[in-house]
């Protein structure tokens, strides 16, 4: 008898949220920057560069750039892949080395090396008409640990040009001088007459209390290879960060989890939802109360109309981030802001897996999933608010 009595009440508490199923989101942009168009990284942990060459693309068109090149994603890949085997065979193998990274990668190379457009370098000579790098992944990480082994206890003069020839195999072989649009350029001179951003004008900035605030630090997560800083501001100046930037036609480099069950690029929306105990009255707290979580999470993650979102904290974001719940997944780039039918603040957000879903590559992530699963964001210093600029001694 128990058991039937607590089935009928997980039916009656299905039932009476069946009002959250007909309905869907209905959004209505506020504004949107100018961007590039989407690409698509396909089977390759590269949404760094992606991210990272849209948002210096955006940049661009901010400026008022008249040319804005398709930028190549894997000249920075292949940059990067070669400095962090040389890095990981100096640090004898106790290092993250895999096709991970980070956005102030993509402005190191750019300042170290130039940039190329993608027609110059796609990176696609292996037989693929889009990006897959299992294979050349595991290569690359299995010749690695080969060096490190280093059995003739030493190491060789040939294991980089190795290292380079299957990034040349599979990459394509890096330019010294090409053509493009009746000029002759060298990745240095391209970035600095075409692309013409300076790169010591981007910052990153996080927001966490394991280091003190108005500090920089080298964030922890895995993919910093390079053991950059971050600024470490506090989460309400986080937001305004983000807000003044979008608000003066600044766009916005976001690192981000989107592994939260609230993420569902399907369905172009990312949410931290939460039950409305105010707008339930004594009987239906009680049936709410005896869900298991796992009915609880098939009410709140139908993504079916808008509904209440968690207040996000300080302390809620750090301890995600503690106990790895927030982790480095991804990166994409916030161009816009927009609003739901019932007022609801949310982002517009450019991706980098083709378009592939009800909004051809973008979707809206709410305030709070922005507040609660951002690692860092990168910004052009004058789209943080002076007073905030000031605190943390950027000039």
């Amino acid at each position: 008898m128990k058991k039937i009595n607590y089935i009928f009440v997980v039916i009656f508490v299905l039932f009476s949220f069946k009002s959250f199923s007909q309905e869907g989101y209905k959004f209505t942009d506020e504004f949107r920057l100018q961007v590039t168009s989407v690409k698509n990284q396909n089977r390759s942990g590269t949404c760094w560069s992606f991210s990272g060459l849209a948002f210096i693309e955006a940049e661009m068109v901010r400026m008022g750039k008249k040319e804005i090149p398709d930028l190549s994603e894997m000249f920075v890949v292949r940059h990067c892949y070669m400095d962090k085997a040389v890095k990981a065979v100096r640090m004898h193998g106790h290092f993250n080395f895999g096709g991970g990274g980070a956005f102030h990668d993509v402005t190191y190379v750019i300042k170290n090396y130039g940039m190329v457009p993608d027609l110059v370098c796609n990176g696609l000579q292996y037989g693929e008409s889009n990006h897959v790098h299992g294979e050349l992944d595991e290569i690359l990480s299995n010749y690695v640990k080969s060096v490190i082994k280093n059995k003739n206890r030493k190491l060789s003069t040939a294991w980089k040009n190795g290292f380079n020839s299957i990034l040349d195999a599979y990459l394509g072989v890096q330019p010294k001088k090409f053509d493009y649009n009746g000029n002759t350029y060298s990745p240095k001179s391209f970035a600095k007459e075409i692309i013409g951003v300076n790169i010591n004008d981007y910052v990153e900035l996080g927001s966490y209390t394991h280091h003190p605030f108005y500090s920089k630090f080298i964030i922890e997560i895995p993919d910093n290879w390079m053991w950059d800083y971050v600024y470490n501001v506090r989460l309400n100046e986080l937001k305004e960060i983000i807000d003044n930037a979008l608000d003066n036609k600044y766009p916005v480099g976001w690192a981000s989890d989107v592994s939260e069950k609230g993420f569902s690029y399907r369905n172009g929306i990312a949410i931290i939802p939460d039950h409305d105990l105010k707008e339930m009255n004594g009987s239906e707290k009680a049936k709410w109360e005896k869900l298991s979580k796992r009915e609880k999470d098939k009410l709140l993650y139908k993504f079916d109309k808008p509904g209440v979102e968690k207040t996000i904290t300080q302390e809620m974001r750090q301890d995600a981030f503690d106990n790895y719940q927030t982790t480095d997944d991804h990166a994409m780039l916030i161009l816009g802001k927009a609003k739901d039918q019932k007022g609801n603040k949310y982002y517009i957000v450019k991706n980098s897996w083709g378009k592939t879903n009800k909004y051809k590559g973008y979707f809206y992530a709410s305030e709070a999933f922005v507040l609660y699963k951002t690692i860092s964001v990168m910004v052009h210093k004058n789209a943080i608010p002076k007073k905030i600029l000031k605190k943390l001694k950027i000039k």
